[in-house]
């Protein structure tokens, strides 16, 4: 494992604590009171905000299977209908335990995934392709065909 892979392995767990209610950001947890944890809020959550039915669309596969192991280690079964895009992940749950759980621990979650996967990208860009892996230089208007900048 690599030291920014290591990096972003603790991260990850922090903000799982921080969901599954720590106090300090030096307190660790065991994975399975956690989990505990945020699954009994999500049954107390049931209990007065019953299980609706849930689309989110994730717009690329990183985001989708993060998405979709989020739920699952909450015991949430994803699924999605026939002829449904691939991007399209159904869940019923409590809507209270998407807005104050799922949903937010997924975007920081995911933050933290493509921050880590966009510096490997460009790391890898630099050292193997080209130094230079800026965007593109932006042009008031077109130039003539055949003309280079």
């Amino acid at each position: 494992m690599t030291p920014d892979e290591a990096q972003l392995r603790d991260k990850l767990r922090k903000i799982e604590a921080l969901f599954a209610g720590a106090g300090t950001t030096g307190e660790r947890f065991a994975a399975e009171a956690a989990i505990k944890r945020v699954r009994d809020r999500l049954f107390e959550l049931g209990l007065r905000d019953p299980p609706i039915e849930m689309r989110f669309g994730l717009g690329d596969q990183w985001s989708r299977r993060l998405f979709l192991a989020l739920a699952r280690r909450y015991g949430l079964k994803p699924y999605r209908y026939h002829r449904q895009r691939l991007t399209t992940v159904m869940l019923r749950v409590p809507q209270g335990f998407v807005n104050e759980v799922l949903w937010p621990e997924f975007q920081q979650l995911n933050a933290a995934l493509v921050q880590y996967l966009m510096e490997v990208t460009m790391r890898v860009i630099r050292e193997e392709v080209h130094g230079d892996a800026s965007e593109a230089d932006e042009v008031v208007q077109a130039l003539p065909a055949g003309v280079s900048a």
